[in-house]
């Protein structure tokens, strides 16, 4: 009788990582502690968005890629919600635009500056209002330009028209 050893084959057995530098990540970011699912940040090429912790009302980060290292506590946020950030998302279309959804029943779309942010952002491009609980999904049409869909606590689905600031469809049955 004859004992081999058994060795499983892979191509991932002489596969190692490398752990990423501290001047490549970020650091000091308050990320919300909000209880709801949601990862809390969502990317594109040029910005980095995180929800962050807030007292008053609802905020978010957008942090350029290029821009690491630890954050400074006094960065300016995108602050113009009246309750928690629940939901966030890039536009596919333009790099410079996101969507926000919260507990204060809206969706509020904003518009960064090209560099980032240099001082808090406080007035969003379009509010849109059609909820009547929290919002808490919030996606853009990934073909359709100016199309965004809403998921609210009130098992309403809305899908807008952000360039006119109107529903374009309701789903409550």
């Amino acid at each position: 009788m004859s004992f081999r050893k058994v060795v499983r084959q892979s191509k991932f057995r002489h596969v190692f990582g490398q752990p990423v530098k501290n001047d490549q990540c970020y650091e000091d970011i308050r990320v919300s502690r909000v209880t709801w699912d949601s990862t809390f940040c969502a990317v594109n090429p040029k910005f980095l968005a995180v929800i962050v912790e807030a007292s008053g009302g609802g905020a978010f980060m957008v942090l350029p890629l290029n821009k690491t290292g630890r954050i400074d506590k006094a960065y300016p946020t995108v602050c113009g919600h009246t309750g928690p950030v629940l939901d966030i998302d890039w536009c596919p279309h333009n790099d410079e635009v996101i969507a926000s959804g919260s507990e204060d029943c809206t969706v509020m779309v904003w518009q960064i500056p090209e560099n980032g942010l240099t001082s808090p952002l406080t007035e969003p491009v379009v509010v849109l209002e059609g909820h009547t609980k929290r919002v808490g999904i919030i996606t853009w049409h990934p073909t359709a330009r100016n199309v965004l869909l809403s998921a609210g606590c009130d098992n309403v689905v809305l899908i807008w028209n952000v360039g006119t600031a109107e529903e374009l469809y309701r789903l409550d049955s």
